[in-house]
């Protein structure tokens, strides 16, 4: 049984709720994309099993759940644990979480939000978000609305296209395709900077240790002082 056979059946067997089911499991397992999940929940609606708007709302409801799930594991793992594994992953450091973390905190909202429609970072989002104690009421907002518009999208494609709604799924993979090349490349680039900064900081400090040392100054003998005489 292929994959859209398999989310098919879920979806007339548990209804809407099936769709909302497929998409948590989605947010939390990257590998099963929402680009297949949501046209099929509309190509699913588009045959009267449910109708289009409660569809949409459910999926998002299940892009939420899962969303939230990551964000209390981030926030029971935490910055000072994250940092005591960096230190033990070469080429990183504690201070690579806390550059990271800064970064999150000014930045968070935007990343949360932006995030929800890029693929694996829709999902890897919520965990840095949970690390940073990110307002709940405002990680709530943005992922709803971010993933509210994603899943809209592509749940009403796939109920317009109806039998035809692979063509969203083809045009979707490719655009995933995409992006996740271009992460591959910007992470490669991101370990080779890593690897040169340590090595630039080796080099360094053996050159530092190598220096020549200054003597120390003779203490005056005190044998010698103002009060002897020969």
């Amino acid at each position: 049984m292929s994959i859209d056979q398999w989310a098919i059946g879920i979806m007339e067997t548990l209804g809407v709720w099936g769709a909302a089911l497929l998409v948590a499991i989605e947010s939390l397992f990257p590998p099963i994309p929402s680009e297949l999940i949501l046209p099929l929940a509309g190509f699913t609606a588009s045959r009267g099993s449910f109708d289009l708007v409660t569809v949409i709302l459910a999926t998002t409801a299940g892009s939420l759940a899962g969303a939230l799930l990551l964000y209390w594991l981030g926030a029971g793992v935490g910055a000072e644990r994250l940092a005591r594994w960096a230190d033990r992953i070469p080429l990183m450091s504690a201070d690579d979480v806390v550059t990271a973390m800064a970064w999150f905190h000014r930045f968070g909202p935007i990343a949360v939000f932006i995030g929800r429609f890029i693929p694996i970072v829709r999902s890897l989002i919520s965990i840095p978000a949970g690390v940073d104690r990110m307002r709940l009421w405002l990680f709530v907002l943005l992922t709803t609305v971010g993933s509210g518009l994603w899943n809209t999208l592509f749940v009403v494609l796939g109920f317009v296209l109806g039998e035809n709604w692979t063509v969203v799924e083809d045009i979707a993979s490719r655009y995933s395709r995409g992006v996740l090349i271009a992460a591959i490349v910007v992470v490669a680039a991101l370990i080779v900077w890593r690897v040169v900064r340590v090595v630039q900081r080796e080099r360094a400090k053996r050159a530092l240790d190598a220096e020549p040392q200054p003597e120390a100054p003779d203490e005056p003998d005190s044998s010698s002082g103002p009060g002897t005489t020969a």
